[in-house]
């Protein structure tokens, strides 16, 4: 793990060269030895007194560094101006922090990179961000994340006043209500949870293209690791409050559906499907079993390349027609009909279609909340199909109806943004092939 934060400082430099490309053909090299030195077959490896990598951790920190690579690529256009030496070293702190965050051993330094990654994700929507309503966004999203830290943060000085200890797997001590609610509503508002997740679409809304990639992508997963590594710990403890939440992800899952029907703003719609999602993760957490930690696992991973692939294709048309509503981009596939294939294959994976992550996910979760009440049956009926009814609504209002009389020529996509479309779809459906590497953590 020291090699891979030494790889990233050293990479800074090369921010300075002016030369995107050789820094994205570092990070691509930086990607493929970091997955050539990780072994899956073991439960820990780089076990340090700092650092670990298990097979959770593995998974999101692969997913971090691809992320951030295909940010650089589709933020092509910050190129032109006299910021992008700025832009990519807040990109490379960015991920180091997230890096950081996902490989640490003790929660107090979890809690530290995780408040720490909120900086440069503000710099991001601040420096690069569209309308001057980025500010109220970003105030949203910090006011919104350090409402649920308080709670973390005395939590955590509680339990080393109590154990003498913050790593993971030794905590132990008795746990009471309060000390479960503060250990949990910091990652459930950053997942975020129903009635917690306004910050989210102004953010989204507001935000660069690499932003909502980011946002997307890993800050979300951010909420769910946590989770994960809190439950490792007090995960016999809440079962009976642990009906409450799920109830209400429920809930909330149906009740997002029916809101995205509304949006008449792509990058809006899209940012409501991910907490839709993400309270189907939240739920499969909650339930404590191996299915639903698995499935929790997956579908992050899963999500995490589908959403952040439809923020791509939201902005390729946006910096075509400057605008992000519905009543202006329709009938793009006359305009861009090359593109048309990819709208029609992230809609379908957001629907989770064969053979994406999205489906294996959802299965292992919808296994796990059956097992754990039948009841379930009727909230996960109308998510499921509300969210095949959202992705289809988002497809053909896009690709099908009258074109705008202010588009006067084809738009033409160049072969950068097909490969970085290409880059989120090709792991998306053949990461099930290798299912078996999530399989060996539990």
């Amino acid at each position: 793990m020291m090699k891979l934060m030494m790889f990233i400082i050293f990479l800074m430099p090369l921010s300075f060269m002016n030369n995107w490309m050789i820094l994205v053909s570092s990070l691509f090299l930086f990607f493929f030895i970091f997955l050539n030195l990780i072994f899956f077959n073991t439960f820990f490896s780089s076990l340090s007194y700092f650092l670990m990598v298990d097979v959770l951790s593995g998974s999101l920190i692969f997913l971090t560094i691809w992320i951030s690579l295909l940010m650089i690529i589709a933020s092509y256009n910050i190129r032109c101006g006299k910021s992008n030496t700025y832009f990519i070293i807040v990109v490379l702190f960015l991920m180091l922090f997230l890096l950081l965050s996902f490989s640490t051993t003790n929660m107090f330094l979890f809690y530290l990179f995780f408040e720490s990654s909120l900086i440069p994700t503000l710099l991001l929507i601040f420096g690069w961000g569209y309308q001057p309503e980025r500010l109220s966004s970003g105030f949203y999203l910090l006011f919104y994340t350090l409402f649920g830290s308080l709670p973390l943060l005395l939590s955590i000085f509680y339990i080393y006043n109590s154990c003498g200890t913050l790593f993971y797997n030794l905590i132990l001590l008795d746990y009471n209500f309060y000390l479960y609610i503060g250990l949990i509503l910091g990652f459930l508002i950053k997942m975020p949870m129903i009635f917690f997740h306004f910050w989210l679409p102004k953010a989204h809304v507001e935000a660069p293209i690499s932003g909502s990639m980011i946002l997307a992508g890993i800050l979300l997963k951010l909420g769910g690791y946590g989770l994960m590594r809190v439950f490792s710990f007090i995960s016999g403890c809440f079962l009976l409050n642990n009906l409450f939440i799920i109830s209400l992800s429920l809930f909330g899952m149906v009740v997002v559906g029916f809101v995205c029907m509304f949006q008449v703003d792509m990058k809006s719609l899209i940012a409501y499907s991910s907490v839709s999602h993400m309270s189907l993760v939240i739920c499969g957490i909650f339930t404590l079993n191996i299915y639903g930690m698995l499935g929790s696992l997956v579908l992050m991973v899963g999500h995490g390349l589908c959403s952040s692939g439809l923020f791509c294709l939201a902005n390729i048309v946006y910096e075509r027609s400057s605008s992000r509503s519905f009543y202006f981009n329709k009938g793009l596939i006359s305009l861009m009909p090359s593109l048309s294939m990819f709208w029609f294959l992230f809609c379908a994976n957001n629907m989770a279609s064969p053979p994406s992550l999205n489906l294996l996910g959802e299965i292992m979760i919808i296994n796990s909340l059956m097992s754990w009440s039948t009841f379930t049956f009727f909230f996960l009926f109308f998510s499921s199909f509300m969210s095949c009814c959202y992705s289809i609504y988002l497809y053909s209002n896009t690709q099908h109806g009258s074109l705008f009389g202010g588009f006067n020529s084809y738009f033409t996509v160049n072969i950068r943004e097909f490969m970085l479309l290409f880059f989120h779809w090709f792991p998306l459906n053949f990461l099930i092939l290798k299912i078996d590497i999530f399989s060996l953590w539990l």
